[in-house]
């Protein structure tokens, strides 16, 4: 997962509040730090879009493969 594709998997998945999320919420998967905190210090972001998913209780259909654009046809 790259930057751009978590950015998109957290709007999508909780819209206007994704980004309070990711500057507030501790996760304590990533050594509780927030997610804009683990990022930043170089965790993956699939790591921390696992955590983030863990924490708000998304359900696991929805973490795989979240962020990724269609292919062109």
């Amino acid at each position: 997962m790259r930057h751009s594709e978590f950015d998109r998997a957290v709007a999508d998945e909780f819209g206007a509040g994704g980004a309070a999320l990711v500057a507030d919420l501790v996760l304590t998967a990533v050594g509780n730090r927030t997610a804009r905190e683990a990022l930043a210090e170089g965790v993956a972001p699939r790591e921390v879009w696992y955590a983030l998913c863990a924490e708000t209780d998304v359900p696991s259909a929805r973490r795989h493969g979240a962020g990724r654009l269609e292919p062109r046809r």
